[in-house]
């Protein structure tokens, strides 16, 4: 699969920006268990999943770094285990 273009993090008008340790499609099979343990069902639906993430503050961007890969998200109310629907972001845009 193609990678996800990146965006500005200037254009993330979804929520807060995502720090996720991983970001996998939702046809990975190891997301889609997770996914079905946690009962969200997105069949047909093939976006990008944020697994294990943080809110990464833009403002200190400096001290509160990511060394992982941050994105923007469509859905962010799994408590930081999943996050749908992921954009790879450039802090530095």
């Amino acid at each position: 699969a193609p990678a996800a273009p990146t965006i500005p993090a200037s254009q993330c008008n979804t929520g807060s920006i995502q720090c996720c340790n991983s970001v996998e499609s939702v046809n990975d099979s190891i997301v889609g268990v997770l996914l079905a343990l946690l009962g969200i069902d997105i069949d047909g639906i093939d976006v990008l999943v944020g697994l294990t993430c943080s809110p990464l503050s833009i403002l200190g961007i400096g001290g509160n770094s990511c060394s992982a890969q941050p994105v923007c998200c469509q859905n962010n109310n799994f408590n930081g285990i999943v996050a749908i629907g992921c954009t790879p972001i450039n802090v530095n845009l």
